[in-house]
Formats: C-alpha cells, sequence, structure tokens
C-alpha cells in the first residue's frame, strides 16, 4: 500500500507583479502559480485549497473564529526495505453473480393473483359503531320526549 506525507501551507493573501500582468486577479494567480511551482520542485503534488476554522485569541479572555485559505500538497513516501514484510493483501472483489438471460426470466412461474375479496365486509375489530346499550338508551330517551 502506498503512503503519503502531507504538506499544508497558507494560501496567499496578496497578488505578485509580474510582467504582462495587471489585474489584480491576474496578479493573485501569478502569486499562487510560483507557489505551486515552487513547491512542486520538491516532488510534492498539489492536492486542493481547504478553507478551515481557525480559533485565536482576542483580548485578554476571549477568542475569535478566524478563517484561512490554506493549499494541501502530498508526495509519496519511498519505501522502506528494512520494514517488516506486509502481509499478502486479500483479494476484497466480489465474485461475479451471472445475469440470467430473457430465457430464464421468462421461464419463471407466474407471481400469484391476490386473494379475492369477500362480498360481505367484516366489521373491524374496534367498530365505530355504538353498542347495543346505548341504543336503548337512545331510543328510550326519544320515546320519552314524544
Amino acid at each position: 500500500m502506498q503512503r503519503y506525507e502531507y504538506k499544508v501551507v497558507p494560501a496567499p493573501q496578496k497578488g505578485t507583479k509580474a510582467k504582462g500582468v495587471k489585474t489584480p486577479e491576474g496578479r493573485f494567480a501569478t502569486s499562487i502559480e510560483q507557489l505551486l511551482n515552487q513547491i512542486g520542485q520538491d516532488g510534492w503534488e498539489y492536492q486542493r485549497a481547504e478553507l478551515l476554522p481557525s480559533e485565536e485569541r482576542s483580548g485578554l479572555t476571549g477568542s475569535t473564529t478566524n478563517w484561512r485559505n490554506v493549499l494541501v500538497f502530498r508526495r509519496a513516501l519511498a519505501v522502506e526495505e528494512d520494514a517488516q514484510p506486509e502481509a499478502p493483501e486479500q483479494d476484497d472483489t466480489p465474485t461475479p453473480r451471472p445475469v440470467p438471460g430473457p430465457d430464464e426470466i421468462l421461464a419463471k412461474p407466474p407471481v400469484a393473483a391476490p386473494a379475492p375479496i369477500s362480498e360481505q365486509p367484516q366489521d373491524p375489530p374496534l367498530s365505530l359503531k355504538p353498542s347495543d346499550a346505548t341504543l336503548e338508551e337512545v331510543s328510550s330517551e326519544d320515546a320519552d320526549k314524544q
């Protein structure tokens, strides 16, 4: 397994004057280009730019969070000959399953039809109908009112 070491440097905040570059954007791009080429000469490969929070002291007891732009580089570490030999890697690739052809798909038995619905619906276990005792009370009250 390849191992890497990483280097993180602050991104430039100001542009660098260069011949033929007149805009602020061009100067900023030139300063980043110079930094990338300078670090790349030492074998570092540019990975990405990150914007990360940095908590810093402000005053006697306070602290503030400042956001910092950094550039991340990496390079491969040299393989050490004296290191213990690594265990052979196990093959973690999944075993492919055969894909069924059209004949196999069509030869499958049809899916069973759903059970028929009964003609007479059954009352659910918790019925919303009033009980018989309640019906007798309501009908006797109606009779008293007449």
